[in-house]
């Protein structure tokens, strides 16, 4: 698993075509999360969220919790999702 660093800003961006340099992250994956961050704030913004500290706080905590979920269901051995172990 690799930590994530996030980008300095698009003027500290030095690419070589497949990577940033400033921080090591893969063009496409820096492409990837603008688009989901872009998508976030039309979604904001159409909505006329008033509280958008309160939608950014909601989005990540379930962005973490699906994460984490997934993680766990993915490290049990020998077992099929739905099933328990005992």
């Amino acid at each position: 698993m690799q930590t994530f660093r996030p980008c300095a800003g698009k003027k500290v961006c030095i690419e070589n075509n497949t990577h940033c340099l400033a921080c090591g992250r893969k063009l496409d994956t820096i492409a990837r999360t603008r688009k989901l961050v872009d998508e976030l704030v039309k979604l904001a913004l159409e909505e006329g969220y008033s509280n958008v500290d309160e939608f950014m706080d909601y989005v990540s905590m379930r962005v973490e919790k699906k994460i984490l979920k997934q993680r766990e269901d993915n490290t049990v051995p020998n077992t099929k999702k739905g099933e328990q172990t005992v």
